[in-house]
């Protein structure tokens, strides 16, 4: 009797904290629902023929479109930390290593813009039974924010097969000419007109920091200083200008240079000093010619996957270093922290050398994305994440900015300890949900928080891999919608940049997601092939305009290949319970299109997917009356417009 006393009341109070902890997370869940997930009514009047007016190139207050890239991505005879982490044959180590080490360990981009593989690592004494750490196949977010899952297994230790080796970037060794990019440097001229035939106010480029500080400083700059590369980028700074652009530049964009990755990088305090030395050479050099300056781009995103994930080059992050990243005493704030105050001195001596004649912009360029759950007890991760990268590192420069920089690409649903792919949304070839409501919603929290400072916000990049360009021309309009009713509701936005030309080496994704409006042939001589994209794009700038026919002729045409079941190339693979693996892969899988409307202020979000949430709503669901969007009248249009 007494056993079944004790059964009983064990029973309940399983029972009770089941109770209690289902209820916690729909109160949370509601709350989540309630600021993130209210539908709203859009302030565009879809009937109208021309939905948004930008005013661009009216006048210096006034909007501008811009272009943006990087130094790693399109410069040539560049011995950066990228290409020597590119050329890394991990088939080749062969030396004996130290500690436990992951095997074939996927790792993936926060910014949808590059992943990555841990190298396959040989192990010495083959033929012995060994025990080692395993490290299970997670997905994207647990190995953006440094948890890798291990389990011991017993296995004889024997060398690796190269077929099994992958390399840390990929999509890399399988293209012709890797190493060459975009030959920016040798040859600016070719992006250069490219851009400019667009109609564009703004070019943003960058200045590679291991380019003009080959060596670490250690016995002071006099005999590192590449001072001849300092000319040749005020000669390109120059070239933009003369081709009647404004100059955005970027001091750190992802590339830390390979001498300060091996004592540590951004976990030093000395390396704000080395920074601070580069930031003035360039600052000394340029600081006439350039309009805006961003000290840093994503330094969450670089942090998380540099010092958390190790996915980056110059991090070789330890199993502790990446278990403990996200606490209080971390990597994750160690970095943030320094580059923080990296970012508080640049912008004081960029303001000291300008003077009040140019009187630059200075701010960063922070990465956004709009998480949801998709199941009920996914709330705590999406607010976990949130807390970490949405507000912090501004908050923490609050008061040296003069703009905003938003980087906005799409939206992630996180299920467990990672990425769901949601088989009814659309994503890029890189494995961003496409979502322009996102952006919408991001710019009014932001706005919300941060009106007391009274500066501006420019989208200093958006944009979408997609080689087939179905998906890319109503992106970019939906994005510019929703950045126009933004605007609309207030929030001074002054600046959109699309990310970028031609298509480009995208970090550790390598040459396979293609983001540019100008498609490369890389076994022709990197010759460019404008796409459609490119055109739209150079009409909505030219003419400030946003017309209610560009955008059915745009989405009608990613719906005609939707409903024709055409696929198109995805460079990221899932396991069987739809969680996508970190790493880029070398060839592409095919993905469907698929049939939904995600325009602006016409996605309907779904609920949660998880199966109690389910069962809830099939129970509920039939007692209740559920209202329909009223279809507005672009909606029938675009049914009845003739081909």
């Amino acid at each position: 009797m007494a056993f079944i006393a004790l059964f009983v009341t064990a029973t309940k109070l399983a029972g009770i904290l089941v109770t209690v902890t289902v209820a916690a997370n729909a109160f949370s869940f509601s709350r989540f629902r309630k600021k993130n997930l209210r539908r709203f009514e859009s302030p565009i009047d879809e009937s109208a023929d021309t939905l948004a007016v930008f005013n661009a190139n009216e006048g210096e207050s006034n909007f501008f479109f811009g272009l943006a890239t990087a130094p790693a991505h399109v410069e040539d005879k560049l011995n950066d930390a990228w290409l020597q982490f590119a050329e890394e044959n991990p088939c080749d180590k062969s030396e004996p290593h130290q500690g436990l080490q992951p095997a074939d360990a996927l790792i993936s981009s926060a910014a949808a813009d590059g992943g990555s593989q841990l190298a396959s690592l040989l192990q010495q004494g083959a033929n012995r039974t060994v025990k080692k750490k395993k490290p299970l196949k997670i997905a994207v977010e647990a190995m953006i924010r440094g948890f890798e899952k291990f389990t011991e297994e017993e296995h004889e230790a024997e060398p690796v097969p190269s077929e099994e080796c992958h390399h840390n970037v990929a999509a890399w060794h399988n293209v012709p000419h890797p190493e060459e990019r975009l030959r920016f440097w040798s040859d600016p001229d070719i992006e250069l007109n490219l851009a400019k035939n667009t109609g564009i106010g703004v070019f943003r480029m960058g200045i590679d920091w291991s380019r003009i500080m080959p060596e670490e400083p250690v016995n002071g700059l006099k005999d590192i200083v590449n001072y001849a590369a300092l000319e040749r980028y005020k000669w390109i700074i120059n070239k933009v200008r003369s081709h009647g652009m404004k100059v955005m530049l970027t001091l750190f964009h992802h590339s830390l240079p390979p001498w300060a990755g091996e004592y540590g990088g951004w976990k030093v305090e000395k390396t704000v000093g080395y920074f601070m030395d580069f930031t003035r050479l360039v600052v000394d050099c340029v600081s006439d010619i350039v309009d805006y300056w961003v000290t840093f781009n994503e330094p969450h995103v670089f942090c998380l996957l540099t010092y958390c994930a190790g996915a980056w080059p110059g991090g070789h992050p330890d199993m502790l270093e990446a278990a403990t990243s996200a606490l209080p005493t971390g990597v994750f704030q160690q970095v943030m922290h320094w580059m923080a105050i990296a970012h508080s001195k640049a912008y004081d001596y960029i303001h000291e050398q300008s003077g009040t004649l140019s009187n630059p912009m200075v701010g960063v360029s922070h990465n956004v994305s709009f998480m949801r759950p998709y199941g009920l007890f996914d709330v705590a991760a999406v607010s976990l994440a949130n807390s970490l990268t949405l507000f912090p590192y501004v908050d923490s420069i609050s008061d040296k900015m003069d703009y905003i920089g938003i980087n906005y690409y799409g939206q992630e649903v996180v299920s467990g300890s990672g990425l769901k792919l949601v088989e009814t949304d659309e994503y890029s070839e890189s494995g961003r949900g496409v979502y322009p409501d996102g952006l919408y919603r991001m710019l009014l929290q932001f706005h919300e928080r941060y009106k007391h400072l009274n500066v501006p916000f420019i989208i200093t990049e958006n944009g979408v891999s997609d080689e087939t360009d179905l998906i890319r021309r109503p992106y970019i309009l939906e994005h510019l919608l929703a950045v126009y009713a933004a605007m609309i509701m207030g929030v001074p936005v002054i600046g959109y940049l699309f990310w970028t030309i031609s298509d480009n080496w995208e970090w550790a994704d390598g040459y396979g997601p293609k983001f540019g409006l100008v498609a490369v042939d890389r076994a022709n001589r990197l010759a460019r092939i404008p796409r459609p994209s490119y055109h739209l794009f150079s009409k909505v700038v030219k003419s400030g305009r946003i017309t209610r026919e560009d955008r059915a002729l745009a989405w009608r045409d990613l719906q005609r290949a939707a409903k024709e079941n055409k696929t198109r190339p995805f460079y990221r693979a899932a396991n069987k319970h739809g969680l996508m693996y970190a790493g880029g892969l070398d060839e592409p899988i095919l993905r469907p299109y698929v049939v939904r409307d995600w325009r602006f202020g016409h996605y309907e979000m779904e609920g949660l997917q998880d199966p109690l949430s389910r069962l809830s709503r099939s129970i509920i669901q039939p007692l209740s009356i559920i209202r329909k969007r009223k279809p507005q009248k672009d909606d029938a249009e675009l049914v009845l417009q003739p081909l």
